[in-house]
């Protein structure tokens, strides 16, 4: 009886293993048909977790591909994961091109910071914004929906003080007018229709 039920483990064991091994050749098969932009939106879509912990803490991490506790988040961390599932590590990037033009980031006037922190400055809203600006593409703000495009990031100021990020999907509202975007301010890593629910202060395409 005992060798027939460690049998049966092993045979149950295989036959997970394959399943597991055809869902991935199906995904990368799926994701070589597709472009970089519609990449990123499932990215974005497949990190949806409403539980995560909105905390802003600071954090000691690795680096390169360092990463806060998984279960804990804030929007940066949203665009940062995204990436992360596409090979693009945003700390290392954000971080090396800092060390280049710090200069050209806001660190001092907002923070005080005299020297980089790979820890924390690309989880940063002012600081993805002058990297997506510098390495990536500035786009007009715009009160167009249609705008928008997949892929994309927009960044808002919420109640004129905090700085937001989410990522716009191919998901549409259910007017079908907007598209959805990605993004934690609080409640999780969500989709929601919210381009339009606080103030637009940047539109940004990073494309590789």
């Amino acid at each position: 009886m005992k060798q027939i039920s460690i049998l049966l483990f092993l045979i149950l064991l295989y036959s997970c293993h394959q399943k597991e091994k055809e869902q991935t050749a199906s995904f990368t098969t799926n994701s070589t048909s597709k472009t970089f932009e519609e990449k990123l939106s499932d990215a974005a879509i497949s990190l949806v977790d409403p539980t995560i912990d909105y905390d802003p803490a600071y954090f000691s991490i690795a680096y390169p591909n360092g990463d806060i506790p998984k279960n804990k988040g804030v929007c940066t961390d949203v665009i940062i994961r995204t990436y992360r599932k596409l090979g693009i590590d945003l700390q290392k990037e954000v971080h090396e091109d800092m060390v280049a033009n710090f200069p050209e980031y806001p660190n001092l006037e907002k923070w005080g910071m005299t020297k980089t922190d790979t820890n924390i400055d690309h989880r940063r809203v002012p600081n993805l914004e002058v990297f997506f600006e510098r390495k990536g593409e500035k786009l007009a703000v715009s009160q167009n929906p249609s705008a928008y495009k997949t892929g994309e990031m927009v960044t808002w100021i919420i109640n004129g003080k905090l700085p937001h990020i989410g990522i716009v999907t191919n998901k549409k509202s259910k007017d079908g007018k907007r598209n959805l975007i990605v993004h934690n301010v609080g409640g999780g890593q969500v989709l929601e229709d919210c381009l339009f629910e606080y103030k637009i202060t940047g539109h940004y395409r990073y494309w590789k």
